[in-house]
């Protein structure tokens, strides 16, 4: 059993009176004072801000990257939108340059058969007009023979025949520039193609098939034939040689 002693203060065991004359010898308190206790709850402080500053920041973040993501999703839809628009786009040009070319290639068509029509037609009323003049050149020529032939001495018939004449060769000349050229084929072969045979002559002479006279003159106007001579052919000569053999 321990008995208090009383030294340098009452009520005091020895092990108090121990403490306190350590505590005065080494001036070092045994408990932390009221300083350092509220040091060190600025540091938890201090501590708990940065941490909530850093949960806050990668909140912030977080979010962040979630608006991007969304963003970015929008962003790649609407690219896709703008390139289907532009496919479609070139195809619909690609279609209308199609169109575009059918549709000059029609017109050309078009154009080229409607001129080579309007050619064909005038080609025609022009081809018309001449089978329309020809009958009045053979009686010219007709009228001229006779004349010559029957009234060769009288001179005021004779400068009448060449009056005709002169207007027959005019008539000619103006022919010619359309194209238009007689068709007097006498010593030449027969050809049917160009010639009407309207008789025969008998004639030892020339070549079988050659012609004899022309009873009426064949017209050309250009390279087709508007109206065939009228003529008669020979026969009972030689056979006419091959034109390749005399080659």
């Amino acid at each position: 059993m321990k008995v208090p002693v009383e030294v340098e203060g009452e009520g005091f065991t020895p092990e108090e009176n121990k403490n306190e004359n350590v505590n005065e010898k080494n001036q070092e308190p045994l408990e932390p004072t009221v300083d350092d206790e509220d040091e060190m709850s600025e540091q938890d402080m201090v501590e708990a801000a940065k941490r909530a500053g850093e949960a806050a920041a990668e909140e912030d973040l977080k979010a962040e990257a979630d608006r991007a993501r969304e963003e970015t999703g929008e962003l790649l839809e609407k690219l896709a939108q703008a390139e289907e628009a532009v496919d479609a786009a070139k195809e619909e040009a690609a279609n209308a340059t199609e169109r575009l070319a059918r549709l000059q290639a029609d017109w050309d068509n078009y154009r080229k058969r409607t001129a080579a029509e309007r050619i064909a037609e005038r080609e025609r009323a022009a081809e018309r007009l001449v089978i329309d003049l020809l009958p009045i050149l053979d009686d010219m020529e007709r009228a001229s023979e006779h004349a010559v032939a029957n009234n060769a001495d009288d001179e005021n018939l004779m400068q009448f025949a060449a009056g005709v004449d002169a207007v027959h060769d005019k008539m000619l000349g103006v022919l010619a520039k359309e194209g238009v050229a007689p068709i007097d084929p006498v010593g030449e072969a027969f050809d049917p193609l160009v010639h009407q045979a309207v008789g025969r002559v008998e004639d030892d002479t020339q070549y079988e098939e050659t012609v004899a006279q022309v009873y009426q003159k064949g017209y050309s106007m250009g390279d087709k034939v508007i109206r065939n001579a009228m003529v008669t052919v020979t026969y009972g000569g030689p056979k006419r040689p091959d034109p390749e053999a005399e080659e």
